[in-house]
Order: C-alpha cells, then sequence, then structure tokens
C-alpha cells in the first residue's frame, strides 16, 4: 500500500512539472516542411503558431507543460502581417513563449534590403553640385507593386528625407489664413516650382501637422503662399485644436518643407520619385550602398494579437526577440493631421455656439483615428513582453489597444521610434466623439491590470514629434513603474483621455519610481508626466523628472515637469525628484493632492 501511495506521488508531480514542447525555428538552416526539432527546425514563426496550435486542437502531451517556440538567431522577415488568434491561446499552467535561442537575438524583420546601387544622376531636379555624389536604385517589388516608403534606414540608422533644413530645424510662417486655407512663408531659397511631392511639416503647440503641398505662388518682398491637397487642408483650417500661433509669445509657429528631389543636397539624406519609385540617396563620407545594409519598410504590422470579445488571446509571451522595420506611410497618400499623442483627425471643426449636454463649455468636436503599430493586441489577456527591443520603427512600436487585461511590457529596449513607444487603451476613436466620457457598457472591455516596467525608451516620436514615450487612455488598475525615459519631443508619460471630469472608468493608476529627462525637445504643452481626466484612486509617487527641454520652436513656455491637464483629479502626488517645483494646471479636480 505505501509502495503504491508513493508511485502516485512521483507520478502526480512528474505531470504537475510536465516538460514543455520544444518547437525550434531556423530562418538560415529551417524548413517549413521539417519536423520542427532541434536537428530539423522549422523556418518561419507562422509555421511554428501552426504547429503549436495543432498540438493543443488535438490535445497533444506537447503542450502539456506549455510550449516553447525557440527562434535561432537571424532576420525573419515578414512578408505580410503575423496573426495570434485565440486558437492560439496557451492556459496559466501551458502559455506558449516565442524566444530566441539561449545566447541568440532573432529578428522579426518588416523590412527589406534595397539592392542594385548606381552612382550619379542626371535628373535636373537635383542640385547640380550633387549630382555626380547621389546614387540611384530601383525600389524594391511587393508582389507586382513597388514599395512606397516614408522611411529608409542606412547600416542601422534612420536616413533623413531630403529637407529644407536639417532635422529639428524649422522657420517661423508669416500668415495662417482660414478663409483660403493657406499658409504664407518666407520665400524658400530653393526653387520648388517643379517639385510635385513636397511636404510641409507644421509645428502647432502640442502637435504637428503633415501637409501635402498642392500650389506655391511667389507674392514678391520675400513672401511665398501655400496650399494644400483634400482631405488634410479643410481638417487643418477647420479644427480649433491644436492650430498654428501667429505672433505668440515666443513668435509665430513654425514650419519645414520636405521631400523634393531639389532639397537634396546634404550627405545622409534621401529622396523616391513618384511615380517611378526610384529611390535616390546622398551617402556620407562617399559610401558606396552597395556596401551597406539599405533597408526600407514593408510592413505596417508585425504582429497582430487579435480576440473577440468571446474568444480572447491569452498566456502568450515574446522574450528576448527584437521587433524591427515597420512602416507609417499614411502621411504619403492624406497627409496628417492630430489632435494629441499621435491620433489623427477623421474631422473636427469648432461649433458655432458652445455646448453639449456632457460639457457646456465644449467649443470643439473631433473625430481621430489611431496611430498603426508594429505590434499591437486587442481581446486578450496576459500577453507579455519581456527583454525585447524595438527599433526602428515607423509609427507607434508596441500596442495594448483594445479589451487588453493582466498583460505586461517588461525589461524591454526601445529606440528609433518614429511614434509613440508604448501604447496602451481605448481614447475614443473613430465614430466615437473624442471628448465624451468613455465608460463601456462592458466593463471588461476597459483595459485593465497592465503593467509596464524597467523599460527602456530614447529617441521616441522622432517622425510624428506630437506621441510620447508611454501614452496611456483609458485604462485601469494600471502600473507604470521604473521606466527610464529620455529624448523625446513631446511628453515622457502620458496616462487619460477625455479632457472630463466625470467617472469614466479610468482609475487605480500608478506612475512610480520612472526617470524622465531631455523630453519636450520640439514641441510644448508637456509634461514629463503628463495625466487628465478623472481617475481616482491613482498614484504619481518616486518618479526623478529632469527640468523639460527647452523646445526652441514653442510659441510659449507651458512645459512642466508634471502637467495636469483639464479636468485632472483623484491623483494623490507625493515624493517625486525634481530640480524646482514644476507643475502645471488646466481646471483640476477638489481630489487632486499634492503632498509636499
Amino acid at each position: 500500500m505505501k509502495k503504491l501511495f508513493i508511485t502516485a506521488i512521483i507520478s502526480l508531480c512528474c505531470h504537475l512539472t510536465a516538460p514543455a514542447g520544444d518547437i525550434f525555428v531556423s530562418a538560415a538552416n529551417g524548413n517549413d516542411k521539417a519536423s520542427g526539432s532541434k536537428e530539423a527546425p522549422l523556418k518561419t514563426l507562422g509555421q511554428a503558431l501552426r504547429q503549436a496550435r495543432e498540438w493543443r486542437r488535438l490535445g497533444s502531451s506537447n503542450a502539456e507543460g506549455g510550449i516553447n517556440i525557440i527562434m535561432s538567431g537571424g532576420v525573419y522577415r515578414l512578408y505580410k502581417p503575423l496573426f495570434i488568434r485565440p486558437e492560439d491561446s496557451g492556459t496559466a499552467n501551458s502559455p506558449t513563449i516565442i524566444r530566441s535561442a539561449d545566447g541568440e537575438r532573432a529578428v522579426i524583420s518588416g523590412g527589406i534590403e534595397v539592392k542594385g546601387w548606381r552612382k550619379g544622376c542626371d535628373d535636373p531636379r537635383l542640385p547640380a553640385e550633387v549630382r555626380s555624389k547621389v546614387w540611384v536604385a530601383d525600389a524594391p517589388m511587393d508582389g507586382n507593386r513597388i514599395v512606397e516608403t516614408r522611411q529608409l534606414w542606412a547600416d542601422g540608422h534612420k536616413a533623413m528625407r531630403a529637407s529644407q533644413f536639417a532635422y529639428g530645424v524649422m522657420e517661423r510662417m508669416k500668415a495662417f489664413n482660414t478663409d483660403d486655407e493657406s499658409i504664407t512663408i518666407p520665400t524658400p531659397k530653393t526653387d520648388l516650382s517643379r517639385a510635385r511631392q513636397l511636404e510641409m511639416t507644421v509645428h502647432q503647440r502640442w502637435a504637428i501637422a503633415i501637409l501635402r503641398v498642392k500650389e506655391m505662388k511667389n507674392l514678391g518682398n520675400g513672401l511665398t503662399k501655400v496650399w494644400f491637397h483634400q482631405p488634410e487642408s479643410q481638417i487643418e483650417f477647420a479644427h480649433p485644436w491644436p492650430q498654428p500661433v501667429i505672433d505668440g509669445d515666443r513668435g509665430s509657429s513654425s514650419f519645414c518643407l520636405t521631400n523634393a528631389a531639389e532639397l537634396l543636397d546634404e550627405p545622409g539624406e534621401w529622396f523616391q520619385d513618384y511615380p517611378s519609385g526610384r529611390i535616390y540617396y546622398y551617402p556620407e563620407d562617399g559610401k558606396d550602398p552597395n556596401r551597406m545594409d539599405i533597408t526600407v519598410p514593408l510592413l505596417e504590422t508585425l504582429i497582430n494579437i487579435g480576440g473577440t470579445r468571446e474568444r480572447h488571446v491569452s498566456n502568450i509571451r515574446f522574450e528576448n526577440i527584437a521587433f524591427e522595420h515597420s512602416a507609417w506611410r499614411r502621411p504619403l497618400h492624406e497627409g496628417h493631421v492630430t489632435l494629441q499623442g499621435g491620433f489623427r483627425f477623421i474631422d473636427g471643426y469648432k461649433l458655432a455656439e458652445p455646448g453639449l449636454p456632457h460639457k457646456a463649455e465644449l467649443e470643439n468636436q473631433a473625430w481621430i483615428a489611431r496611430p498603426e503599430a508594429a505590434v499591437t493586441a486587442q481581446f486578450a489577456d496576459s500577453i507579455g513582453f519581456s527583454s525585447c527591443t524595438f527599433s526602428h520603427i515607423g509609427a507607434t512600436a508596441v500596442d495594448l489597444a483594445y479589451a487588453v487585461s493582466s498583460s505586461d511590457i517588461s525589461s524591454c529596449e526601445f529606440t528609433d521610434i518614429g511614434g509613440t513607444a508604448i501604447m496602451a487603451g481605448w481614447f475614443g476613436e473613430q465614430g466615437f466623439e473624442t471628448h465624451i466620457p468613455y465608460k463601456p457598457a462592458i466593463d471588461s472591455d476597459m483595459c485593465n491590470r497592465l503593467t509596464i516596467a524597467r523599460n527602456t525608451i530614447t529617441d521616441a516620436a522622432n517622425e510624428d514629434w506630437g506621441c510620447g514615450a508611454v501614452s496611456a487612455g483609458y485604462v485601469r488598475d494600471t502600473d507604470i513603474s521604473g521606466n527610464t525615459i529620455s529624448h523625446v519631443n513631446y511628453s515622457g508619460i502620458c496616462v487619460g483621455w477625455g479632457w472630463t471630469a466625470h467617472e469614466s472608468g479610468m482609475r487605480n493608476n500608478r506612475i512610480t519610481d520612472n526617470s524622465i529627462s531631455d523630453y519636450a525637445r520640439q514641441l510644448y504643452d508637456v509634461g514629463g508626466i503628463y495625466v487628465m481626466s478623472n481617475q481616482p484612486g491613482s498614484v504619481i509617487s518616486g518618479n526623478t523628472i529632469s527640468m523639460p527641454y527647452p523646445a526652441p520652436y514653442a510659441t510659449n513656455d507651458r512645459a512642466f515637469c508634471i502637467y495636469f491637464d483639464e479636468a485632472t483629479d483623484g491623483y494623490t502626488v507625493s515624493n517625486n525628484k525634481m530640480p524646482e517645483e514644476s507643475y502645471g494646471y488646466n481646471k483640476p479636480g477638489k481630489n487632486l493632492r499634492i503632498i509636499r
């Protein structure tokens, strides 16, 4: 009897510690018709996920202790987004873990290399003095179409699109006319009369606009008037917040012209011609691009973790994986006019008479859309990213977008991010007017119990300056702690949305022990930590925040270490280290407590 009891205990222990099933993947040596063993690895992550899905569907013992998808070092190029669905879900006792092999780093890339460079270009639009120094290549093909791009990386560094000035340098505009939808600027030194792909980037307080130029007219006296294409023109001149400022406290709003062959005049710049697709590149130090890694992004989304309200995706983790080279192309086709945080307008305008039922003083309305993201999740729980890297990203890097719970992003590194590094929660999008207090009819639809911890974020918002390093909208019970953030063009950590004092479900959010420096590099009306709306039971504590960078083209001085934007309430603020007490306020609520 005693022997049978011991045997049963051993059997139970073996069951409780059942080894995980391993699936091996190798970009260099794999074959998707192989077994997936260490000796016969698969070639693609997609096929490995399918094999894991089959193990779970058929109740294989390989899934009893969890499934490890182990990726050898190397670059795994995607030609379509990888879709992770409810059928891929693990369980708490049997998660699916996607990780790099020990001591190696697997790179999931949406990029495609540009090859076949030829030196010299006789395009008469180029400045004569650089034609012999510029190299030309045909754009890569995606199926039967030329790849159009707004990003190019040369040996791991983001190259600059042909521009009027150096990165971050702008010029003050002279007039902003809502009647004829024009902007008046100092006449450019370069003749741009034949430029048909020209864009204007406009600095407007806490956001930017990217406007495709339709027409330019030299007015004489050193001034030129500029008109723009639709749909962005109507939106830019109709919406009141934020619009450019003329003759502000620190001058008028500023602009920069980009994306014309005529502006390709400095080493490190590039330009893509349309409709030929040819890519012009002016390498630095006389380098030969054929000996360089020149990459343009093919995909805007690399990974889509997508469940439904009825069936979530759950218990999926990524460990020690690199995510690289995602695109942001939308401004090529419709411009880009933003309300805040990288959220572009679908429509927006000033009300003739202020007031709506939920907010008597509201004087504008706005309908917005979410930025693209390299990795996105919705209707998911127990999703994790640890010790991963995200770099060379066109827009948002990772987005826990909707109905995501009990998930974490921890000990990851983010660098060279065009938009927001980490985004979470809904922001009142599409048909939901963005100022209406959001409280979901189904409570679990609000993102909750998220952990964003111990990440390092640098060089975020380098393309859409109005994005933050970490940006959370309607979330609750979310912990943002121990992150190190630097070199950001707008705010460091943003939590909250809606500009409302009404109860909206946001609560118990904690922003603690973060280090934030070198923010507000280009825009203003910012905070190292920026919060808004009513969030009962929330905390800002133990953070170390430097003073804002003196944004060179700001039209006033509204930049703070901690900014309580409209109707901020429910926060207790204590023990934050700042060079001086630097708080900004915009109609805070009565339950905002600052403990000095």
